[in-house]
C-alpha cells in the first residue's frame, strides 16, 4: 500500500462527538468498514493485515469515546443507536452505497446490530470472537471465566470489597463512573489488566504492557465495556438472534475461535444454529486475539466474500 493510498478525516457527528477516520486501500474497489472491538479499544491496525488492500476501499474510524475520537471515554450519547448513525454519517460522508462490514467481539455484535437497521447498505458480513451482549455473555466475561483464569481474576476480584465480589460489573461501574479520578484509574486499570491477561493462549507481558502503558489506552475501553455492558448493548434480550431474518441473505462469514475465553464459543454457537445459511469455521487453534491461524481464516473469508461481491462466485 503507497502512501497516497492513506487519508484521514475528523467527523463532527453532533455537538459532543467527534470522530477520527481513516482511510486506507484502493479507491473505487469494495468499500469496507471495519468495527472495532471493546468498546472502546479503538482502531487495531491488526485489521489491515486480514484485508487485501488491492481489491478494497478501507474505512477505520474510533468509534465514540475511544482512541482519537474525541471526547476519550465519554459516556454521554453513547449508546448503540449512536454508534449506527455514526456508520451511517461516515458511509454518507464517503459517498458509499453499500460496503462490506467487518467487526469482531464487540464489534461482532454492532456490525449484525448495523446490518439489522440498515440491511440495504450491507455488501456482506466478515465478523469474528462473537458477541451478543446478553446476559450470558456478560455473566461469562465477569464471573465464569474464572473457571479457567482463577489466578488473574482473583487479582481483577480484589480490586473491590469481598462483598462486592458476586457482582463485579456493578461494582466496577460504580468505581468507573466516581467523581474522583483516582478510583477511576484504579478500576480502568485492573479491568483492562484482566482483559488482557484472558485474550492470548499463552501469558504475553509484552501484549498486556502494551494495553495498559498509558491512561489513555485502557481508561476508554474500560469504561465504555462496562457502560454497554450494565446496558445490554443498549438492545432488548435477545434482539440481535430474532432480527436474523433481516439480514439472512447478506453473504456473511462468521468465524470463532475455538479457544476464545474472552467471547466463548458458545455464543457464535448460538448464532450459527439462528443463522445456518452464514458461512461457519471454527478456527480450532485460536483464542480472542486476532493473530496467526485467525487472521489467517480471516484474510481468506475476506477473500470469498471479495469474490462473491465482484460476481465470481454464487
Amino acid at each position: 500500500m503507497t502512501e497516497e493510498h492513506f487519508t484521514t478525516l475528523r467527523l463532527a457527528v453532533d455537538g459532543l462527538h467527534e470522530l477520527h477516520v481513516e482511510r486506507h486501500g484502493t479507491r473505487g474497489a469494495i468499500p469496507t468498514v471495519v468495527l472495532h472491538g471493546g468498546p472502546g479499544a479503538g482502531i487495531s491496525p491488526l485489521a489491515l493485515a486480514t484485508i487485501d488492500p488491492a481489491r478494497h476501499d478501507i474505512v477505520l474510524f474510533d468509534q465514540r469515546g475511544a482512541g482519537k475520537s474525541t471526547p476519550l471515554a465519554e459516556f454521554r450519547d453513547n449508546t448503540t443507536a449512536h454508534l449506527i448513525a455514526d456508520i451511517e454519517a461516515i458511509r454518507r460522508e464517503l459517498g458509499f452505497e453499500r460496503w462490506l462490514v467487518i467487526g469482531g467481539s464487540w464489534g461482532s455484535f454492532l456490525s449484525l446490530a448495523y446490518a439489522q437497521a440498515h440491511p440495504e447498505r450491507v455488501l456482506g458480513l466478515r465478523l469474528h470472537g462473537i458477541f451478543l451482549a446478553g446476559d450470558e455473555d456478560v455473566h461469562w466475561w465477569f464471573q465464569g471465566i474464572r473457571s479457567i483464569f482463577p489466578d488473574h481474576w482473583q487479582v481483577f476480584a480484589g480490586h473491590v470489597e469481598p462483598e462486592e465480589r458476586g457482582d463485579l460489573l456493578s461494582a466496577y461501574y460504580r468505581r468507573l463512573t466516581s467523581q474522583d479520578p483516582a478510583v477511576v484509574d484504579a478500576a480502568a486499570w485492573h479491568l483492562r489488566n484482566f482483559s488482557a491477561r484472558t485474550q492470548t493462549f499463552e501469558p504475553q507481558e509484552d501484549h498486556v504492557a502494551n494495553l495498559l502503558a498509558t491512561p489513555g489506552k485502557y481508561l476508554a475501553v474500560s469504561r465504555l465495556f462496562a457502560h454497554y455492558c450494565v446496558h445490554r448493548g443498549f438492545m432488548p434480550p435477545g434482539a440481535i438472534l430474532a432480527g436474523i431474518d433481516r439480514i439472512r441473505q447478506i453473504p456473511t462469514a462468521i468465524l470463532q475461535g475455538r479457544y476464545d475465553m474472552v467471547t466463548p464459543m458458545a455464543s457464535a454457537w448460538k448464532l450459527h444454529q439462528h443463522w445456518p445459511e452464514a458461512g461457519f469455521e471454527i478456527v480450532t487453534l485460536a483464542n480472542h486475539a486476532a493473530t496467526g491461524a485467525m487472521a489467517e481464516a480471516q484474510r481468506r473469508a475476506t477473500d470469498r466474500l471479495a469474490d462473491i461481491i465482484e460476481g465470481k462466485t454464487a
